[in-house]
């Protein structure tokens, strides 16, 4: 039987090893901490995104999504417009240097998943470890 606190202790010591080293190096490469990158990435692949669709995406709460997009507009690399649906929200987009400073930290970021994973990993079986996380997350 698998020792499922173990796995536990695995799941979360990863995520944040993983978390900490791509934060780390896109703060240093592209000045652009993995927490702005997140509902960055959020904001550039949602249409008429929001504080909710950031939310829901990176399964945060709202206030924490509001914060951080507060955040990455203080950054200068998104606006928030008025919602014309909806007098209550708004909607956020990138900004010009938001989306320039999005694409150069994405090849960073792919750039560091793969040194970090892929180099532990044979493609197959990273394949393999992809889906098994994608099916527990989705049925969580």
């Amino acid at each position: 039987m698998t020792d499922l606190r173990r796995l536990f202790d695995d799941l979360v010591g990863l995520e944040i090893a993983v978390w900490n080293a791509v934060d780390a190096r896109l703060s240093r490469e592209c000045a652009l901490p993995l927490g702005q990158f997140m509902p960055m990435r959020v904001v550039a692949a949602t249409p008429g995104c929001r504080v909710l669709d950031v939310s829901a995406q990176l399964q945060i709460t709202v206030g924490a999504a509001s914060k951080v997009v507060d955040r990455v507009e203080a950054a200068g690399h998104c606006v928030r417009r008025p919602n014309p649906q909806d007098r209550r929200s708004s909607l956020i987009a990138l900004t010009p240097s938001g989306a320039a400073a999005l694409a150069a930290a994405d090849v960073v970021f792919e750039r560091a998943l793969a040194e970090l994973l892929g180099g532990v990993l044979s493609p197959a079986a990273l394949a393999r470890f992809a889906d098994t996380l994608g099916k527990v997350r989705a049925a969580l």
